[in-house]
């Protein structure tokens, strides 16, 4: 008999599931693509289609922990409607026996969706930005692949190779700055060890300057300790450089945070996003534990809507605890792992003690 309500329950789940993921799919690529097509009005269909085909694994990644709480939801609320829970709790079995074989399916949900930002997500969304960038933006200059060893940006006769760069995008370690002229030449090249960026306006310390003259066999060198240049391209430019978590794997981003430590620069960002890719995995699973004592409380007395109004309504609170969360350990004043699991331990214990009190 609980082999078939487990069917029963995993039928109604995958299906307000799946139902859940597509609606929330359409609505966010629909709205974001209506914006997009205003502010790139000369761009083809293909490549609009080609760029949303690219997104939208980071569109189901973000939206599967709202489906497994559209799936908890509306499956609890059918077994009420019925009044199937009733006779479920006169059988003798409790909530979260009834609920087990949905926490399971959330949990390999949440292995899925670890599997898809870790492993999958890296390679579509640098498809995505080369679309965005090549074609949309028409600037393929701002389009960076980025290594965890090396950076190189090209500014019309100016390449610069920069080894490690902020999350900010204003303080670099290891600067190589080629300079030519109209025909190619090398002309001069310059080498840091460490830049500040102020707009245009770079701070160089510690370098060196060589400057090839054709008249002149050897090239000239000439040391500095500071050194002020312009750069015609602003260095804000190189922000979408310092935000490389999204196009790195968790292998890649956790050496990528440890060169960035040895070159002393400020690696509290990376490191909210590393622990974060584990912890959001779990927020569906989080969630959902969150929303299972509403669901029979208020499944009586107001019906579906009322718990489509309490889904939306925890989505919404586990968002802005898991943004204020993420906001204060990028600015330092969480440490990165509590800033990544706060929301989900608070959430938990909130769930846990609901249920209690639920006594189902």
């Amino acid at each position: 008999m609980f082999a078939r309500i487990d069917r029963y329950l995993l039928g109604l789940f995958w299906g307000s599931f799946a139902a859940g993921l597509l609606i929330f799919l359409t609505l966010f690529i629909a709205s974001d693509a209506m914006s997009t097509l205003v502010k790139y009005k000369g761009v083809s269909s293909v490549i609009f289609l080609q760029y949303y085909s690219y997104f939208a694994p980071e569109v189901i990644y973000k939206m599967i922990p709202v489906a497994c709480v559209v799936g908890t939801v509306m499956t609890i609320s059918t077994l009420n409607k019925g009044s199937e829970l009733v006779a479920l709790f006169a059988s003798g079995l409790s909530l979260l026996r009834i609920s087990r074989v949905m926490f399971v399916s959330i949990t390999l949900l949440g292995v899925f969706s670890y599997y898809l930002s870790d492993q999958l997500m890296p390679l579509f969304n640098k498809q995505k930005n080369f679309i965005f960038y090549s074609e949309m933006e028409k600037n393929p200059s701002l389009y960076q692949t980025i290594k965890t060893n090396k950076i190189w940006y090209r500014s019309k006769n100016a390449i610069f190779n920069i080894k490690t760069l902020n999350a900010e995008g204003d303080r670099a370690q290891g600067l190589s700055l080629y300079f030519f002229n109209d025909q190619w030449d090398l002309v001069q090249m310059l080498t840091a060890d460490s830049v500040l960026m102020s707009g245009s306006q770079w701070l160089l310390k510690h370098g060196t300057v060589t400057v090839f003259d054709k008249e002149s066999s050897f090239p000239l060198n000439d040391k500095f300790m500071e050194k002020t240049i312009v750069m015609s391209q602003d260095a804000h430019d190189l922000r979408s450089t310092g935000q490389t978590s999204d196009i790195l794997t968790q292998a890649e981003l956790s050496r990528f945070i440890s060169k960035n430590k040895e070159a002393g620069l400020d690696t509290i960002r990376y490191e909210v996003d590393f622990h974060s890719k584990f912890s959001f995995a779990l927020a569906g699973l989080v969630m959902s534990l969150l929303a299972l004592p509403f669901c029979v409380g208020q499944a009586r007395g107001g019906g579906m809507a009322k718990n489509i109004g309490i889904c939306l309504g925890l989505v919404l609170a586990y968002w802005i605890l898991h943004s204020t969360s993420q906001t204060l350990g990028t600015h330092g004043q969480l440490s990165p792992i509590l800033a990544a699991w706060a929301p989900n331990v608070f959430m938990i214990g909130l769930g846990i003690f609901l249920l209690l009190r639920s006594k189902r």
